[in-house]
């Protein structure tokens, strides 16, 4: 029995498209990369991404995110938050080194984005799969596509928490406090391409708790790619599509709704026929 990853090859007719679950953060042990992402990347002439991720990591783009990641003067985390919640996240900030008072001024995702940095820090995790491909796209002057703009990921990603502002600041101290032991949980399962353990790690929880946060983060922007994914199998070429894991699997994941209409699906395998 060959090892499987987070990896499958989807086939319509003749045509051929690659779709890799990727983790956003690795640590450097676990590079090389399962080896069927390496044999996909090299069978594809086009490379996609959730976005333009030279783009997203600009200065102008990360001033952009700290400028809509603010609230309004007048407005603060001390306003938005209940006391007790904002004395959790000023203690746990605290633990931290970081003076609450410093991230005031952001709104919970934009809080919760910097101390998920300070953590990866701690980890000493760098850049993930699709960072991994994207500079080897480039090097190999590939063809290199994105499913969303920048400002579309960017709306997307400081929409967390909006609305349920509490639920969302105590939630995240608790993942973040677990920080260490959910990368390798996630690593883990991502490299043996386990689908249920995915989706209980990364889904599960928020389609539960967060109802809106996982209609508007995952079923939505899924329902948006799609269409794009689907255009891939009228070209000539072979595709390898990257998207954060979570996007894959599960009954509103692009893997189970491209089989229901019809698409031909299985693992990729980087030993013998695939």
């Amino acid at each position: 029995v060959w090892a499987e990853t987070a990896l499958w090859k989807v086939l319509r007719g003749n045509a051929v498209v690659y779709i890799g679950g990727t983790c956003h953060v690795l640590r450097p042990s676990d590079y090389p990369l399962p080896l069927e992402f390496e044999r996909a990347y090299e069978e594809s002439e086009i490379l996609v991404f959730e976005t333009h991720i030279d783009k997203l990591k600009s200065p102008e783009v990360q001033t952009m995110i700290v400028t809509k990641g603010m609230y309004k003067a007048g407005m603060g985390l001390d306003t938005v938050l209940s006391s007790k919640t904002y004395d959790n996240l000023k203690a746990y900030c605290q633990s931290l080194g970081i003076p609450l008072s410093s991230l005031n001024r952001f709104k919970p995702s934009l809080v919760v984005l910097t101390l998920i940095g300070q953590e990866m820090k701690k980890l000493g995790v760098s850049q993930g799969v699709d960072e991994f491909f994207f500079v080897q796209a480039r090097k190999d002057k590939k063809r290199i596509e994105a499913l969303e703009s920048v400002d579309e990921q960017i709306a997307f990603i400081l929409s967390m928490g909006h609305g349920n502002e509490n639920d969302f600041v105590e939630h995240s101290i608790k993942d973040l406090k677990k920080t260490g032991q959910i990368i390798d949980q996630l690593i883990s399962a991502w490299k043996r391409g386990h689908e249920q353990e995915l989706y209980d790690l990364f889904v599960a929880e928020m389609k539960k708790g967060f109802p809106d946060l996982y209609k508007a983060l995952l079923v939505d922007r899924n329902d948006a790619w799609l269409p794009k994914i689907e255009h891939f199998f009228q070209t000539t070429e072979k595709e390898l599509v990257l998207v954060g894991v979570g996007h894959l699997v599960g009954e509103d994941g692009i893997i189970e709704t491209l089989r229901n209409r019809g698409y031909h699906i299985r693992k990729f395998t980087a030993k013998g026929k695939p």
